[in-house]
């Protein structure tokens, strides 16, 4: 019999129910806000032989009838994951993977079914919270609940749980999750935010609060009480449930014997190991593992070592987060020398793509990365099919990460979802400052290649973002800098890191990152593995990191103080004209023959929008100047006249003269007897004029039917100086013809009575 349970939550009512779908899987739950409603399972199997890692795997599948369409593409039939599913997913696994308990290996997915999306709530806080539930029912070592709210900043103040609707008015919007620790106060587990589309308009408005980090930090306090409220939501429905977890007693990685044994031989090694250049300490710590081994095969002997082989690794792993994190703690000096609060070296510089619209390189310490702006029509808009009400967007950022960028071997090919992940972050960031359609009519695609990572790839790439379209001459309303940030904490002790490497993200307790322009933020995300920190380390970490940003700011505008005047010249202009809509019929044409001509003979990209207004690029700015004075005379028409000349091209020769285009849509005879020069022509052709050639012309006549007569202009086409101009020869009557007058005139000649049989007199 299915259990039900519903509260308030934020302005709507939220249910949680669960014993009547997905009975066969370990833990199921349909949780349904609005009418927004998502179906989490969780299923586990037992571990694969020599893990040494926790396979967590978190699905998120979306359904389009659950917004009632029918999927695009040739199948019609969902395809691989959105692009909106992937972030929903690796949102959800963030907050639920450190809360498995330590040294759980076995195989556990999570599933999360989008089954109706109302297209006011999102769905991704209800799969967060119901991942939480289906884990927890399922029984597996699972130290939740989990709680996740969403926080809109609308008009100064933070609203729980807002709507698509209710964001649109928001300056930021932010995801926070966490869970309930041993002391009964929250720990955020986290933050995922951003500074949506539209908000610097509502910055410059009134009303509306900008958000620092100030503001950001209070956000996250009042996140924290809405967190509890939903936790305990989901306590009461697992005691409702009965749920229980199962017993676990967690297998160490190493035994304690085998620590001691490879910190007494390698500890002081791996502290002189620890030099600031990455490829020396990394070839110094591998030889000091070929050492150990060595010692470890000596002193235990062979059938011993290969018992413990496994163990082995894990202890030296351990050995090195210790001495690297008491290093940080006892003496303030990290892995590469720097103080905590230090920045690495920086470097920025742009224009280095010859054929880009725009480029740039920037590199802090040894990680480096390549960015390439490329400027395009706004029929570039990406479409986007998805539950969400977005259905397109015209600023695209994407991430690559080659294995060489590591120097490693590995697949190249289709993005993972951690590209995904850190692209859509970098995109976030720049969102917020990229000039509205009416202002700059482009579309965008931005490139980041990483060329090489020690840590913070995806806030280098929002760096290099911001110095890539500065150099293409888009005018970003203000540029944007990341950072990102690390800690280090055993105890009450804790030392917040300023642009930490790969070695302190993976050996470390946080990975913060921040990016924004030089008075606000506009894009954060965090990920926390521990819990029990005070509030004030979150907001000392966002201090420091904007102290942090200013530097880097200032090291980019060394290299481009801001954004260039003009586009790159390799970029298409963009003209903006507006037409009325009742004539937007007359400029595409019959089956779009009348703009496909207008294309064709300028070379100019037309898109024409449903209100009237018309975007035309061109590399060459002729091309679109043209393109704009032909549609213009087709929507806005001024009258023929006698007398007046134009500039022509001859459309069609027939026998009696040749018909040319004047403007789109009007065309003028020049009759035969006009192009001899005073000779009689038997054919337009002994005239050398043929379809296609440009023909200067005079309106002689306009008669009340509309038809246009035009004479030739230019010398070669006058008539000599007493020259007469020969006319045909008449030919003569012959007799028996009769002139024909059409109608029953056909009935009366003789040829005609005689075929049907009747008298010819």
């Amino acid at each position: 019999m299915a259990t039900k349970l519903t509260r308030t939550v934020g302005s709507q009512g939220m249910m949680f129910e669960s014993g009547k779908l997905a009975m066969q899987a370990g833990g199921s739950v349909v949780v349904t806000y609005g009418e927004t409603q998502v179906l989490a399972t969780t299923t586990t199997a037992a571990p694969r032989e020599g893990i040494d890692f926790f396979p967590l795997t978190v699905d998120v599948e979306e359904r389009m009838y659950a917004a009632g369409k029918i999927p695009g593409g040739f199948f019609r039939r969902e395809g691989r994951p959105s692009e909106t599913a992937i972030l929903t997913a690796r949102l959800i696994d963030r907050p639920m993977r450190p809360t498995f308990k330590d040294g759980y290996r076995d195989e556990v997915q999570v599933v999360v079914t989008v089954l109706s999306a109302d297209m006011d709530n999102p769905y991704d806080i209800i799969g967060i919270n119901a991942a939480s539930l289906s884990t927890m029912i399922a029984g597996v070592p699972f130290e939740g609940p989990v709680g996740a709210v969403r926080m809109g900043l609308i008009g100064g103040e933070w609203k729980v749980d807002p709507t698509y609707r209710e964001v649109e008015a928001a300056t930021f919007d932010i995801v926070v999750a966490g869970r309930r620790n041993d002391a009964g106060t929250i720990d955020i587990l986290m933050i995922e935010g951003e500074a949506p589309d539209g908000a610097w308009v509502l910055l410059e408005g009134e009303g509306a609060a900008a958000p620092t980090e100030e503001v950001v930090a209070e956000g996250l306090e009042a996140a924290k009480l809405a967190i509890g409220e939903m936790i305990d939501f989901e306590q009461e429905f697992l005691e409702l449930l009965g749920v229980r977890p199962q017993p676990f007693e967690p297998e160490p990685l190493f035994a304690d014997e085998v620590f001691q044994a490879v910190d007494g031989f390698a500890r002081a090694r791996v502290e002189r190991a620890i030099v600031a250049e990455k490829q020396e300490r990394e070839a110094a710590l591998d030889e000091i593992k070929d050492e150990l081994n060595a010692h470890l095969l000596e002193t235990w002997g062979e059938e011993s070592l290969a018992e413990r082989a496994g163990q082995v690794p894990a202890a030296f792993k351990e050995l090195q987060k210790r001495v690297m994190r008491s290093r940080i703690l006892t003496d303030g000096v990290r892995l590469d020398g720097r103080k905590a609060d230090e920045i690495r070296a920086l470097s920025c510089e742009v224009g280095l793509v010859p054929r880009a619209h725009g480029s740039s390189l920037f590199q802090r310490g040894e990680t480096q990365v390549l960015n390439v702006t490329t400027l395009g029509m706004l029929r570039m808009t990406q479409m986007i099919d998805t539950l969400d009400p977005e259905d397109s967007k015209r600023y695209i950022h994407h991430y690559n990460f080659p294995p060489f960028s590591t120097g490693e071997v590995g697949r190249i090919g289709s993005p993972r979802r951690r590209e995904i992940g850190h692209g859509a972050l970098a995109e976030r960031a720049l969102v917020p400052v990229i000039p509205a359609e009416e202002e700059f009519p482009y579309a965008l695609r931005l490139v980041s290649d990483v060329l090489s990572s020690n840590g913070s790839t995806s806030m280098a790439s929002v760096c290099a973002s911001t110095l890539s379209l500065m150099d293409a001459g888009v005018p970003i309303k203000s540029p944007v800098a990341g950072i990102a940030m690390g800690l280090i904490a055993e105890g009450d002790r804790y030392v917040t890191l300023t642009d930490i490497l790969g070695a302190e993200d993976a050996l470390g307790d946080m990975d913060f990152k921040v990016a924004g322009t030089k008075d606000f933020v506009t894009a954060i995300q965090l990920d926390m593995k521990v819990t029990g920190l005070p509030a004030e380390a979150l907001a000392q970490a966002l201090r420091q990191a904007r102290d942090a940003r200013l530097v880097v700011l200032d090291a980019m505008l060394q290299a481009i103080p801001a954004p260039r005047s003009e586009i790159n010249p390799k970029a298409p202009r963009i003209l903006t004209i507006q037409i009325p809509v009742d004539k937007i019929g007359e400029v595409i044409g019959p089956k779009g023959k009348r703009i496909n001509e207008i294309i064709a003979v300028t070379g100019a990209d037309i898109d024409i929008q449903d209100d009237g207004t018309v975007f035309i690029g061109s590399r060459e700015g002729e091309g679109a100047d043209q393109a704009a004075k032909m549609i213009d005379e087709i929507a806005n028409p001024k009258p023929l006249a006698v007398g007046e000349h134009y500039s022509g091209k001859v459309v069609k020769i027939t026998t009696f003269g040749a018909f040319v285009n004047l403007v789109p849509g009007r065309d003028g005879l020049v009759h035969i007897s006009k192009l001899g020069r005073g000779k009689r022509l038997s054919s337009v052709e002994e005239s050398g004029l043929k379809e296609g050639d440009a023909l200067e012309v005079e309106i002689q006549d306009i008669d009340a039917m509309g038809k246009i007569s035009l004479k030739p202009l230019g010398e070669e086409w006058a008539v000599p100086e007493g020259m007469v101009v020969e006319e045909a020869p008449r030919r003569e009557r012959r007799d028996g013809d009769r002139p024909y007058r059409g109608g029953r005139d056909r009935d009366r000649r003789p040829r005609d009575r005689e075929r049907r049989g009747e008298p010819t007199h």
